[in-house]
């Protein structure tokens, strides 16, 4: 039975999927019949539905957090279904901090080690102990450690070798009981000697100012990768655009910001359809209604294009899409 997609997730496009089900326990999990095509689901705030979906789509809304303490550390583990959001402020009410700057990131837990969340100098595979998921062919419960997870930049091995062969069901988190404060990204720097709350007060008040709350207003968030460019590209850039944002990113690599190259090729406000470029956050498309996938897709290779006559680097989208029956991936060839 046909069942509506526009709630489900945050880009709002309104389309249909054949079947739903929520999932809310392990056991659930374990009894449910997966069946090609499938789609697993969080809060949809990563994820856009192009056109109908010839399929089951699996929400998972399992719910639990358990908290051990020890030696040096605390152990949080979560259930796939938590908000992510919600658990960051529940740990720093009981005073256990080091997940600050990754407040207010919209999605479940479940979500996050899918595409190793970061934020504001830190990454969520700084802090995973282990991943606990269901092999969807063998119905057993496998545990990975973080190294097994091969975490890289908004990157891991459920988007590759599990994609479609697991079901996050935990999220292990070491927390250590030292803690010592991430303040290099811009706006963080002005905080002097500040506390894990101060830092998170922060961290929200700046994703307030330049991210559309995706439950006013149609997104998904932040659209695409900040592109990875070698040093010698780097520099060969920094000659004609010298206020280029870039971060370091391993010896030999630099990280670029995507909005800033999305921004500065004269695309804020640009429009197709009702989809449009943010006017304070270039990296963010928002969705006024009355738009269909295809109008997006023409979006993302507009924007694509337009970067890439510039700058010649080829933006990768952040955003997980899927058409009628699987993921796809957007990108436009250049000789």
């Amino acid at each position: 039975m046909a069942h509506s997609l526009k709630p489900l997730h945050t880009f709002a496009l309104n389309n249909q999927c054949q079947h739903f089900v929520e999932i809310t326990s392990v056991e659930q999990l374990k009894a449910h019949r997966f069946s090609a095509p499938f789609c697993l689901l969080g809060e949809g705030s990563n994820t856009i539905f192009l056109e109908n979906y010839a399929g089951t789509v699996i929400k998972m809304a399992t719910k639990g957090i358990t908290i051990t303490e020890r030696e040096n550390d605390v152990l949080v583990s979560a259930a796939a279904g938590e908000n992510w959001h919600n658990l960051v402020s529940y740990l720093l009410d009981k005073n256990i901090a080091g997940l600050e700057n990754l407040a207010l990131i919209p999605g479940t837990v479940g979500a996050s080690p899918v595409q190793n969340i970061g934020a504001y100098g830190v990454e969520l595979a700084q802090f995973v102990e282990s991943v606990e998921y269901i092999d969807i062919a063998t119905k057993t419960k496998v545990t990975l450690t973080n190294a097994q997870c091969e975490f890289a930049y908004r990157d891991s091995i459920f988007k590759h070798a599990l994609k479609n062969k697991a079901v996050i069901t935990q999220v292990n988190l070491a927390l250590p009981k030292k803690w010592l404060p991430v303040l290099s990204y811009g706006p963080l720097k002005v905080l002097q000697n500040p506390t894990p709350k101060m830092v998170f007060e922060q961290v929200i008040e700046i994703r307030n100012a330049k991210l559309p709350n995706p439950y006013t207003l149609a997104n998904a968030g932040s659209f695409f990768k900040n592109p990875i460019i070698s040093n010698a590209r780097l520099e060969a850039l920094l000659v004609r655009f010298g206020d280029l944002p870039h971060y370091p990113y391993g010896e030999s690599h630099h990280k670029v910001a995507a909005g800033w190259l999305i921004d500065q090729a004269g695309l804020k406000g640009f429009t197709v359809a009702g989809i449009e470029v943010h006017q304070q956050q270039a990296l963010v498309l928002v969705n006024h209604g009355d738009s269909k996938g295809s109008d997006l897709i023409t979006m993302i290779t507009h924007i694509q294009n337009t970067v890439f006559a510039r700058y010649g680097i080829m933006l990768e989208h952040e955003v997980r899409l899927i058409n009628t029956n699987s993921e796809c991936h957007i990108t436009t060839e250049h000789a």
